[in-house]
């Protein structure tokens, strides 16, 4: 019989024994690049663009992308003069994140790994002037919110902006609106949770809102990604 529950960590690792192993889903994942997936092109989030087009993003500082994957919009923001640093779980993602990068002629430091091991802790200690986070969000547990909230907290520089793409609820082809409680009855987080406008206001709290819409819907010859069943969201850090 063990009893080693002693910290809030060991709660939280308990939890992310309930659901399968997130490194091995997205390993998986990536590692067929001809899937038809909507995000594996090379082409920025129209919202990321427009935040650096409108000023209300001012490009040059430094960025963290979490859950960069094939390095789509990690690569846009090393193009506009971010000192860019990136996170992803899988091997996979990170090797071709790092040829898109290369392809490209852009300078970004990926890294393989948890991100809440991670970020805030030696290279990537931060301040970071912007975290970037297109479809990380949406994947975490209900748990790590709490780990969530505490890496913005320790990297994200006062004054400075999360950029957020997420599952929108109540819309055709967006993730499960399953409770909280009823994600660990099942044991399944499914292919993502959807979030309400309100819920990601209570979650997000502490940060100022900037704005929060969905996402433009981009046809298939735009240079930008752009589905209608996500939100784009920006947050501004208290100074």
């Amino acid at each position: 019989m063990e009893r080693e529950i002693r910290t809030v960590e060991d709660v939280l690792r308990l939890l992310d024994g309930m659901f399968a192993p997130a490194a091995d889903r997205w390993e998986a994942f990536y590692a067929d690049r001809e899937r038809p997936v909507p995000f594996f092109v090379a082409k920025p989030d129209e919202n990321l663009v427009s935040y650096l087009e409108r000023g209300l993003v001012a490009p040059g500082g430094r960025a963290l992308d979490l859950g960069c994957g094939p390095g789509r919009n990690a690569v846009h923001l090393a193009g506009r003069g971010f000192a860019v640093d990136a996170v992803d779980l899988s091997p996979a993602a990170v090797a071709w994140a790092a040829e898109r990068a290369a392809a490209a002629g852009v300078d970004v430091r990926f890294r393989c790994g948890d991100a809440f091991e991670l970020v805030g802790h030696g290279e990537l200690a931060g301040p970071y002037d912007l975290i970037h986070d297109s479809g990380c969000f949406h994947h975490l547990p209900p748990h790590r919110r709490v780990s969530y909230l505490a890496l913005l907290d320790r990297a994200l520089a006062p004054g400075g902006h999360l950029a957020l793409t997420c599952f929108a609820a109540g819309v055709e082809g967006s993730g499960t609106e399953l409770s909280d409680a009823d994600l660990y009855r099942a044991g399944d987080l499914g292919g993502g949770l959807a979030y309400t406008p309100e819920s990601l206001r209570r979650i997000l709290a502490d940060l100022d809102e900037v704005e929060l819409r969905r996402m433009r819907d981009e046809p298939a010859d735009s240079p930008h990604f752009g589905e209608p069943f996500l939100w784009a969201a920006l947050f501004e850090k208290k100074r």
